[in-house]
């Protein structure tokens, strides 16, 4: 018999879980539908874990407290939806320049505005990408189990130490609030990454010195290195520069350090795609909608399966082109009004046709819904 700890489970406590097992100590939020679970559980069980939690007064607050926990040394957590996501944005965005390791989940709901509280939404996909301003690095994991909420969680929290920047997890109201069966990993079963420390005497150190690579080590406040953070382009002391070539080379070494290491970061999903002559691309709870598609409509001997990109971002641009090469279409549902549909289109570059299916009715995309679309493309 299994002996480890076994629960019925929901998703935005599975994610709080995921956090804790990851080494996170430090959460600041703010109270939204449909990510309040993830603060609710984590006031109870951060102090008890020898973190800190804090309620902010507002969603611009909470990035700027999750970007000076982490800055003396602790792993950082917010949870968020829509709204409170659009107000994170500057923040974020000083995050990436300044490359400060955070975590940020976003459980979609319906918008714009604020628009339905309580339905699911995919409508995000775009704002997590672009929503900062600036070109800049991202990675986003979207997961679409309550196993995947867990362990999608640590592996954010290691890529957010790995590579010095903020990790967005996107996932949607269904898989926050939905329950399934946990079977939870004991403690050192998975691997646990901590950001790299300066070697130096805090003399020499300076924070973005990248004689030590692309990702330079980072240092705590309060550990007797002093340094400077500053949300203008710096130089590799992290004081101001205009200077032309610095600041273009140390933006294009932000987007390197994701570009150059994609075979550590990209994670996908194949569903019955061997002999597929038809594919359906989705992320989340409209995924596991289009699995139950896909097994009824290989009874009846169509041969169409699932490719699910876990890894959002970067989007996984070899295997769907590779994907666009096997199959004669494509069809991505979504419960937007057409964002995953555009990156597809762009990288498939006409190999395959193409067909969408959207909705923004605050219900899910319905099976119903995508056979009569798959019929009507057949």
């Amino acid at each position: 018999m299994n002996s480890k700890k076994t629960e019925f489970i929901q998703g935005n406590h599975a994610l709080a879980q995921g956090a804790l097992y990851a080494g996170c100590r430090f959460f600041a939020g703010y109270p939204i539908t449909p990510s309040s679970e993830i603060a609710e559980f984590l006031a109870q069980q951060m102090p008890l874990n020898g973190g800190t939690f804090i309620q902010m007064e507002d969603e611009i607050a909470a990035m700027a407290a999750i970007l000076g926990g982490s800055l003396t040394g602790a792993k950082a957590l917010t949870a968020t939806s829509g709204p409170g996501f659009s107000l994170k944005q500057e923040n974020l965005g000083y995050g990436y320049l300044c490359e400060i390791p955070c975590v940020v989940v976003n459980i979609m709901r319906g918008g714009p505005s604020t628009g339905l509280p309580t339905a699911p939404s995919q409508s995000d996909i775009m704002a997590a990408r672009w929503g900062t301003h600036g070109d800049h690095p991202c990675i986003a994991l979207a997961p679409a189990s309550i196993k995947e909420m867990f362990f999608e969680t640590v592996r954010a929290f290691n890529l957010a130490e790995q590579f010095r920047m903020p990790i967005i997890i996107l996932s949607d109201e269904i898989i926050g609030h939905m329950r399934e069966r946990l079977v939870f990993p004991e403690e050192g079963e998975l691997e646990i990454v901590e950001r790299k420390k300066p070697t130096v005497p805090p003399e020499d150190y300076n924070p973005y010195d990248t004689q030590f690579g692309d990702i330079p080590p980072l240092a705590s406040f309060g550990s007797g290195y002093r340094f400077h953070i500053t949300g203008l382009n710096h130089d590799y002391t992290g004081f101001p520069t205009n200077e032309p070539k610095l600041v273009s080379d140390d933006e294009i070494r932000l987007m390197r350090k994701v570009d150059g290491n994609l075979k550590d970061i990209e994670k996908w999903e194949s569903y019955k795609l061997d002999d597929a002559d038809m594919a359906i691309v989705a992320i989340g709870s409209t995924a596991r909608c289009a699995r139950m598609v896909i097994n009824q409509l290989r009874e009846q001997g169509l041969k169409i399966g699932l490719f699910r990109p876990i890894t959002l971002w970067p989007f996984p641009e070899k295997q769907i082109k590779e994907l666009a090469g096997q199959v004669k279409f494509i069809m991505v549902p979504e419960m937007n009004l057409g964002q995953m549909i555009l990156e597809v289109e762009r990288v498939i570059a006409g190999k395959c046709d193409l067909h969408g299916l959207h909705s923004v009715s605050g219900e899910p995309i319905h099976p119903n819904m995508m056979l009569e679309k798959i019929k009507e493309v057949l």
